[in-house]
């Protein structure tokens, strides 16, 4: 059984066209479909505006399509019960292209990491601190940035914090709009080291939403291609890696520099204790 899975989804939104006149429907996404099976790494490639992150939201339920269906271990979101919503929102954790818009900045980094810890890990009090100590130690981040506010912490630092309150209830498939693309390429590669190790020792999936093919490279077993609100390609990823589509050659065009060499997996056991 597929993880998540979306189902022939459409989505648009209402545009504005001026006063008192009738507004439009613009269609981001067109007859959409995509599967991601437990312990499985998929790209979802793409320029910008081409519907890459409308179909993140949709994925973890923050929308409702406008028809198709998106399914949660088989069952469609739309019509998930209380419970069903908590088990997804736990199973499933999305990590935001624009960290300052993602987080509370009246809250500490500690709060924001340990933001669902109560309600989808029912841990407070120490347990809750020491699960938060242990997410920063992972992400590369001090100790002593658990008092911090966001503010105080800089655009890679704040995208770290984000990542590790998505590791926190020990999701069992992370989706990463552009998550790492404002890290510097030393971060980017602790980062992936650190998904590839969760992935080996806890079979958790991963979406990566991204435009960058170093990531498809490094770290991923499928691909797939969107351009204008539909998929255009989808295949293995196989080295060196080809692209058919037009929008694939496109983006297959930028040159930025190659990752560092794979480091080998964590061999000193689980990276992080269990989140309940």
């Amino acid at each position: 059984m597929n993880l998540l899975s979306a189902r022939h989804i459409t989505h648009g939104y209402q545009a504005r066209s001026g006063i008192g006149a009738r507004a439009n429907k613009n269609i981001v996404l067109e007859d959409v479909s995509l599967a991601i099976a437990p312990g499985e790494t998929v790209a979802l490639l793409g320029r910008s505006g081409c519907g890459k992150s409308t179909l993140a939201r949709l994925l973890v339920g923050l929308e409702n399509p406008d028809s198709g269906e998106v399914e949660f271990e088989g069952q469609p979101v739309r019509r998930l019960d209380k419970a069903g919503r908590a088990r997804l929102y736990r199973t499933v954790q999305m990590v935001f292209q624009d960290p300052p818009g993602a987080v509370n900045p009246r809250a500490t980094v500690g709060e924001i990491v340990g933001e669902p810890l109560g309600p989808l890990c029912g841990l407070r009090g120490n347990d809750a601190r020491d699960r938060v100590m242990a997410l920063l130690r992972a992400v590369q981040l001090s100790e002593d940035d658990y008092g911090k506010y966001p503010q105080q912490m800089s655009g890679g630092q704040l995208q770290r914090v984000c990542i590790a309150r998505a590791l926190g209830p020990d999701p069992k498939l992370i989706i990463l709009d552009e998550a790492v693309s404002n890290l510097d390429l030393h971060l980017q590669t602790q980062m992936l080291d650190l998904f590839e190790a969760l992935r080996q020792e806890h079979g958790v999936s991963y979406l990566f939403v991204t435009h960058d093919l170093r990531l498809v490279e490094r770290f991923c077993s499928r691909l797939v291609v969107m351009a204008q609100g539909r998929i255009v390609e989808e295949s293995a990823v196989a080295q060196p890696l080809a692209l058919r589509s037009p929008e694939g050659k496109a983006l297959a065009q930028a040159v930025l520099p190659p990752f560092p060499r794979a480091r080998p997996a964590h061999a000193e056991g689980s990276l992080l204790p269990a989140g309940a």
